[in-house]
């Protein structure tokens, strides 16, 4: 009875070391504009994400890994002085997922974001767990692009040139064509109720003018 018993006690002694595959779960790509918002998630599953310490590292092109957020609740956590004020990490325990939204949402904001988390394999002989390794989701990679305008109209205005007596006096009328988008702009020509010629010309004024 006391080998059963002992045998017991140490069965849940080394259930704390027994860990299922951790696994971070991302969506692959995301768009944003700037000054707006937006949130990226992290499906989680393996571990107890509510008792787990949670890290959010974005990559921006061409340079190297960047620590951002360090989050266990909504009491325990850090963030990158450079995003304090615009980005907001949270947990949702029940469903399993991290989340980061991110507010005024700026080009530079661009990057490959990734969820991690550290896996605990080693454990000292005072009890405590030594962090063998992170494990890093699939990354979520974050585009910000301006904003499309919407295709204006063009204003369009006529100028004829004053009569002339003289026969061989050349005359022209203009056409002016302002406040449109986007900036090149296909005009038609024409004499009475018929077409002369199509003009393709790239506006003088820009469009914002």
């Amino acid at each position: 009875m006391m080998t059963s018993t002992i045998f017991l006690s140490l069965l849940l002694a080394l259930l704390p070391c027994v860990q299922s595959e951790i696994t971070l779960i991302q969506p692959e790509a995301e768009t944003g504009h700037p000054g707006g918002s937006l949130s990226l998630t992290c499906e989680t599953s393996g571990f107890n994400l509510g008792r787990s310490s949670m890290y959010w590292i974005r990559q921006v092109p061409g340079q190297g890994l960047e620590w951002i957020v360090y989050y266990y609740s909504s009491s325990n956590n850090n963030y990158a002085p450079a995003i304090k004020d615009r980005f907001t990490a949270s947990k949702d325990t029940s469903n399993r997922i991290l989340a980061l939204e991110i507010r005024s949402v700026k080009i530079d904001d661009t990057a490959s974001y990734y969820c991690t988390t550290a896996a605990f394999r080693e454990w000292t002989d005072t009890g405590y767990p030594w962090t063998a390794k992170m494990i890093f989701g699939s990354a979520t990679q974050l585009t910000v692009e301006p904003r499309q305008k919407s295709i204006v109209k063009p204003k369009l205005s006529a100028f004829y040139p004053p009569k002339s007596s003289s026969k061989d006096a050349v005359q022209a009328a203009v056409c002016l064509a302002s406040d449109f988008f986007p900036k090149d702009i296909s005009l038609q020509l024409a004499f009475g109720d018929k077409p002369k010629a199509n003009v393709t010309r790239p506006s003088v004024l820009k469009p914002d003018e």
